[in-house]
């Protein structure tokens, strides 16, 4: 960010931090706040398992569709009023699905909310790099472990909330951050149009987009990607409910489990980059994270009420995967339209593939009143990570590869 005046970029930077961290708050909040409050509502009105499952389907669909998007609202409208449209989105979605009087209410509201998410997920590296081009690494740590904290801390205090406040309240209070991130992005797209200072987010090449479809490396990377968010937002869709039915746990406990399923996540995004990185640690990684996924979900299926904590632990560390996945994009790239492209692609091919195994899981229970089927499914996404972490484990860039089969990149 450039200013003449040292005060004014001084107070810029100061509310670019506040709006960053509710930005990177309200990204997350939303997630796993729903899950644990289904009893609670669907004792106010029916919630077919078709429309939760399309619930749990719409982050990962919005993800795919509004992440590629952002690039171009950006461009048109500019860095912080593209932001606070997004952060606007989220703040009228919390509000809307706290007010929902049916299910197509919650999923509308949901479908707003990850919306402006899918939009903010992609803002936040560039406004990290116009506010904090000094402070880059620093600042990402900070909105990782916002965006961390604010996945664990819902679903633990939800049925508290709904047992004094009602459901309503405990879904619409995490509105609050959302609004109250609004006030530095209006101050911030104010003095941004004044000063003519946007910077665009460059648009992915298609040729280099093209050529990824015929690397292993862009295919690792994405199934990667798909195991780790399938796992993540199956479980926040239904880890709840299938604890209830199967460990025999209150809600209240199931809530604290899902908490614990998301909090895991917190550390391997503080540690894990570090190392892939530095070390360049990765198979041993994948082989963690998938023997844990197959063992969390193998528990639940056959050994559900002996050790409830043990098994939704050993899940949530699956997706670790989540941050040696942006790490290693970086790492298995020489070229900025590599990077970007490479970025894309495995975000909205996981994504994309993503959305239909909540629903799935939803119909599958629905046809047959067990989870035996979407715990064996859980099982096989764990197993599917390890031939991923083989081929990413050669340290090959994507230009390499291209290079080796295809002559000159």
């Amino acid at each position: 960010m450039t200013s003449s005046d040292p005060r004014a970029q001084r107070r810029g930077r100061i509310l670019a931090l506040v709006g960053i961290v509710l930005l990177a708050f309200s990204l997350r909040s939303a997630v796993a706040s729903l899950s644990p409050l289904f009893d609670a509502i669907g004792a106010e009105f029916t919630l077919p398992a078709a429309v939760l499952g399309l619930i749990g389907t719409v982050p990962p669909l919005c993800f795919a569709v509004f992440g590629l998007l952002a690039s171009g609202f950006e461009r048109r409208f500019g860095l912080e009023r593209t932001a606070l449209v997004a952060l606007g989105a989220v703040a009228v979605g919390l509000v809307a699905r706290g007010a929902a009087t049916d299910a197509y209410g919650l999923l509308l509201g949901s479908a707003v909310i990850f919306a402006g998410v899918g939009v903010g997920n992609v803002l936040l590296p560039a406004l990290v790099k116009k506010y904090f081009p000094d402070r880059i690494g620093l600042l990402t740590t900070v909105y990782s472990t916002m965006m961390a904290i604010s996945t664990f801390m819902p679903p633990l205090v939800a049925v508290p909330i709904a047992d004094a406040a009602g459901w309503r309240f405990s879904l619409g209070v995490w509105s609050v951050f959302a609004l109250a991130g609004l006030a530095p992005w209006i101050v911030l797209a104010v003095r941004a149009r004044r000063a003519a200072v946007d910077v665009d987010l460059e648009p992915v090449s298609t040729r280099v987009f093209a050529r990824l479809w015929r690397l292993p490396t862009a295919w690792a990377l994405a199934v990667t990607f798909f195991a780790s968010s399938a796992v993540a937002y199956t479980s926040f869709a239904w880890l709840p409910k299938i604890l209830v039915d199967t460990a025999g746990v209150t809600p209240q406990v199931a809530g604290i489990l899902l908490s614990l399923f998301a909090l895991i996540g917190l550390p391997a995004s503080l540690v894990v980059p570090a190392l892939v990185a530095r070390r360049g640690i990765v198979m041993p990684l994948f082989v963690i994270a998938s023997v844990a996924g197959v063992l969390g979900a193998g528990g639940l299926l056959v050994a559900p009420a002996s050790a409830p904590w043990l098994w939704v632990s050993l899940l949530g560390t699956l997706p670790l995967l989540f941050p040696l996945v942006l790490t290693s994009v970086g790492l298995r790239t020489r070229t900025h339209d590599a990077t970007v492209a490479l970025s894309s692609f495995a975000q909205s091919l996981g994504y994309g593939v993503t959305m239909f195994i909540p629903l799935s899981v939803g119909l599958m229970h629905d046809a047959s009143g067990s989870w035996t089927g979407p715990l064996i499914i859980l099982v096989a996404i764990s197993l599917l990570a390890l031939p991923a972490g083989v081929v990413i484990a050669r340290r090959k860039t994507v230009e390499q590869e291209w290079e080796l089969r295809h002559g000159p990149w």
